[in-house]
């Protein structure tokens, strides 16, 4: 198992250590890095697939005005 050092400041340690006198400090700690790991993993997963669909928007036609507003109106009564 590897040894971790950053610094936080001293009112987040205080407010860990009181919150989790009783636990497994050092397991909850590596349950938050997964966590962000995960978190900045899907975060960059959304930011490509938002890339994608903007890049295939700019490839396809604009539509007209008069194309949404038959759209607009198909299938009213």
């Amino acid at each position: 198992m590897a040894t971790v050092n950053y610094s936080v400041p001293d009112d987040v340690k205080r407010l860990f250590n009181e919150t989790f006198a009783d636990h497994n400090r050092s397991a909850i700690v590596a349950d938050l890095m997964l966590r962000a790991v995960e978190d900045h993993r899907q975060q960059v997963q959304s930011a490509q697939a938002v890339d994608r669909l903007l890049a295939r928007r700019a490839r396809r036609p604009a539509a007209t005005a008069a194309a949404v507003r038959a759209a607009r109106e198909a299938g009213r009564p």
